[in-house]
């Protein structure tokens, strides 16, 4: 049997019509009617083609079966959960009795504790003196500091009323710049001492105390891996959710790196600095203190006697250290930013004077159980480099994190 389709195509209509020429073609009068439809329409183009056999003309049109949908997409980084209320209360240092005075008829006595701040940290002597008057002796196993001068001299000052005579003297502790650094981690305080002489001769000592300055901080992290820098909490658990600090505390900084698909990886601190602005790379007149470096070496405790210190490591995508509080000497608005280069490699890497985190406390120690590779951190780690990173060198990520402003106010 052959089939011959023909189509006519128009604006209003198509007309489709069937030709048989086989034993059984059909009656004339419908192929004269097909004829004749063709006939009225000369106008039109018309098309005719010759399919082919039924099963020539499936298996030509077997389509391929249905593929499985593609599920694949790009990583999403999971949402961060929310951190729960942390039962947090501010610890405002008090004030202690470091000062003692006693008024004699011509003199004035006067007692110093050299933990003068109460914070464990025994102050420099020089820093310490009586209007100008330094120290006449120490009582080293009490750890004091000893003045004693006549009431008219030291700076003293005489005011007379109706009842008494009151000479007013002023201890002061002025600390200098911590030396090769910037930085102070103290203020100026004054603690005002009075003697006080009725005109009956009875003799009285009061004691002003000195004031102290708060800090305050915020963080923001700047991911690259994703990299992130955060205040902690004293017990280390939770994000600190207070920025304000006092002097003699310590800021609990956290670094860390999320591992998401990737192999297991271990962060460290390459470097930071603590700057007066926020963007380090535009605080060329501004002061600036870096108290990691070297790849890693926390130098601040050998430089200023701090206990400043990398904690012992309990995660290895986790690196905690903890920093004594400070302000810049001679920047009036107080303000501190703290920039820090992490660095993520792969956990299964070993430590290297490239890859470590080490603090100073009569040596050189490493959180990593590896002192041996802290022996470069009073010259010079690693080679330095520029261009690839070396494949046995384990790296995968490199990143910023920025805490700042630390606001000082005083």
């Amino acid at each position: 049997m052959t089939v011959i389709l023909a189509y006519s195509y128009s604006r209003l209509q198509t007309h489709i019509w069937i030709c048989h020429s086989t034993t059984n073609d059909p009656p004339l009068n419908f192929v004269s009617l097909m004829i004749i439809s063709l006939i009225q329409i000369p106008k039109y183009k018309t098309y005719a083609r010759k399919l082919k056999e039924p099963e020539s003309s499936q298996s030509k049109q077997l389509m391929q079966a249905p593929m499985t949908p593609l599920t694949w997409h790009f990583p999403i980084i999971p949402e961060e959960p929310q951190q729960p209320d942390v039962p947090f209360e501010l610890c405002v240092p008090i004030a202690l009795q470091s000062v003692a005075a006693q008024c004699g008829d011509n003199f004035v006595h006067v007692e110093v504790k050299k933990d003068f701040f109460g914070t464990g940290q025994l102050v420099n002597p020089s820093f310490l003196t009586l209007g100008g008057c330094a120290a006449v002796g120490e009582d080293s196993e009490a750890q004091v500091l000893i003045f004693e001068y006549a009431l008219q001299t030291c700076g003293s000052s005489l005011v007379m009323n109706d009842n008494e005579l009151v000479y007013t003297f002023n201890l002061l502790y002025t600390p200098a710049v911590l030396v090769g650094t910037p930085i102070v981690r103290a203020n100026v305080a004054a603690v005002g001492i009075e003697c006080h002489y009725s005109r009956l001769h009875n003799v009285s000592s009061n004691i002003l105390l000195p004031a102290w300055v708060p800090f305050a901080a915020t963080k923001v992290a700047e991911e690259v891996l994703v990299f992130s820098l955060r205040l902690m909490t004293d017990d280390w658990m939770f994000e600190r959710p207070s920025n304000q600090y006092f002097l003699g505390q310590f800021l609990k900084l956290e670094a860390s790196v999320k591992q998401y698909n990737h192999v297991p990886l271990r962060i460290f601190v390459d470097g930071c600095v603590a700057t007066a602005a926020p963007d380090v790379n535009t605080t060329t007149t501004s002061p600036r203190y870096s108290f990691i470096e070297n790849h890693g070496c926390l130098v601040d405790a050998k430089l200023t006697g701090s206990t400043s210190n990398f904690m012992r490591r309990v995660q290895s995508d986790k690196l905690q250290f903890q920093l004594e509080a400070f302000r810049f000497l001679q920047d009036d608005r107080g303000l501190v930013y703290v920039t820090c280069d992490l660095k993520a490699v792969m956990a299964s890497t070993p430590t290297s004077p490239e890859n470590k985190a080490c603090s100073f406390s009569d040596g050189w120690t490493s959180v990593d159980d590896n002192d041996q590779v802290c022996m470069c951190c009073d010259s010079t780690c690693g080679l330095g480099r520029k261009g690839p990173v070396p494949s046995d060198s384990g790296m995968v990520s490199e990143g910023k994190a920025t805490i700042g402003p630390i606001v000082i106010t005083h």
